[in-house]
């Protein structure tokens, strides 16, 4: 359930957390080769467009990093987001919590509700996210009772506490695999923009809505060697690998940092890009 502001709102200091969804991956970032843009870093342009035509100065720190389960994002990640002072915050975890073989769910919603109530006690808005409707994703369909469950979960808390909702569940755009990268996890970068742009129409603005719920043509069938041979593929070079580290205790996040710490300015105020810090308050 989203507040319905009376007016266009405006937020000037605005703190991303989370796990690989809201770092970006694989969204390949052309300026800087291994690190991603991603839906929150869009939105963020987005957000600083709308502060500057209010001649507000506009500040962005991502703290996501990519593997980090809820006990992170609600724990460190939180910590730090509120050290910085956000008067918004988008607070996406818990989906490698679900990938895990046993979860508890209502445990999880307690510790997401937790950490709401802590940012909304600052004054700070909050955008939660569902999970995505895995009803055609194949083996993640297996998943859709624990996305299911969440996602009821993540509209009951925004409902208590007057959060905004990125409704990725409602998103049926994103049931089509072309909208996914190639260890179908990961959203594409046209899947990230339609993102971003579904997080804004949620935080209250306009946007051209079929410019992002508008499903992709129909694609060309593939035969089902083709298929098959996908499932290999994808088998050996993603599924593996990740089966491999949750043996090892390991996560492909271990020895990674955030990619955007410090809230940082996006223009001056003659309203060239720019990156520095914003002061406190």
């Amino acid at each position: 359930m989203n507040p319905a502001p009376t007016t266009r709102p405006v937020w000037t200091r605005y703190v991303a957390i989370g796990d690989s969804f809201t770092e970006g991956m694989s969204d390949p970032d052309p300026d800087r080769p291994g690190s991603y843009v991603g839906w929150a870093d869009r939105l963020a342009r987005h957000l600083d467009l709308v502060a500057e035509k209010e001649h507000l100065p506009f500040g962005y720190a991502n703290l996501a990093v990519r593997g980090r389960k809820l006990d992170d994002v609600v724990g460190a990640q939180l910590d730090t987001a509120v050290s910085l002072q956000p008067d918004l915050v988008s607070m996406v975890g818990g989906g490698n919590d679900l990938l895990r073989p046993s979860v508890d769910l209502d445990d999880l919603a307690a510790r997401l509700e937790e950490a709401v109530v802590r940012l909304r006690h600052t004054g700070a808005d909050v955008l939660l996210a569902t999970p995505t409707d895995t009803r055609d994703a194949g083996l993640f369909k297996a998943l859709r009772p624990r996305h299911a469950v969440h996602t009821a979960n993540i509209f009951t808390i925004a409902q208590r506490h007057d959060c905004f909702v990125l409704n990725l569940w409602g998103m049926a755009a994103l049931r089509d695999w072309r909208m996914w990268s190639e260890d179908r996890i990961h959203l594409t970068s046209e899947g990230h923009r339609r993102v971003a742009l579904a997080a804004l129409t949620a935080l209250g603005h306009r946007t051209d809505l079929a410019d992002w719920t508008t499903p992709l043509p129909p694609p060309d069938r593939a035969t089902r060697r083709e298929e098959l041979l996908g499932h290999a593929e994808w088998a050996r070079t993603h599924a593996a690998p990740w089966v491999q580290r949750r043996l090892r205790g390991e996560s492909s996040g271990d020895r990674l940092v955030a990619k955007r710490p410090m809230l940082l300015r996006f223009r001056d105020p003659h309203g060239e890009p720019r990156h520095h810090a914003l002061p406190d308050g």
